[in-house]
């Protein structure tokens, strides 16, 4: 039986995008942050799948076929996670795919200090 081990993004500055990340989603590097690689895990031990980091110079896709979505509880858990996510390096994305009606979004459009675009989910709404 198979199940997902880690989730791989590129990035050009694998210690920056690690501590990014760690912060981010409470991860840990599982065995060391090296120049071209890292593993991240959740830091209190609890089941998961990683994120991997690898060295990559390959340019940041603009709509990405895969992205991490982080899932926040309600409308005010998720203007709270994203301006969290903004004060550790992230921006916002001028997503042109977001409906015309802002209101009907669930989601926030951000890219992590390497570019990688990911959503911040309210599944509340």
């Amino acid at each position: 039986m198979l199940s997902i081990g880690t989730i791989v993004l590129g990035v050009s500055d694998v210690r920056r995008a690690a501590a990014f990340w760690s912060r981010a989603v409470n991860y840990a590097p599982r065995d060391g942050i090296e120049d071209d690689w890292a593993v991240l895990v959740p830091a209190d031990g609890r089941p998961g799948p990683g994120i991997s980091l690898g060295l990559s110079e390959s340019p940041v896709q603009g709509h990405p076929r895969v992205h991490l979505d982080l899932y926040a509880g309600d409308a005010a858990d998720q203007a709270a996670e994203v301006e969290r996510l903004i004060a550790l390096g992230a921006e916002r994305v001028d997503w042109d795919l977001y409906p015309e009606n802002p209101e009907e979004a669930d989601y926030v459009v951000l890219a992590d200090t390497e570019g990688n675009r990911f959503c911040v989910i309210d599944t509340g709404h």
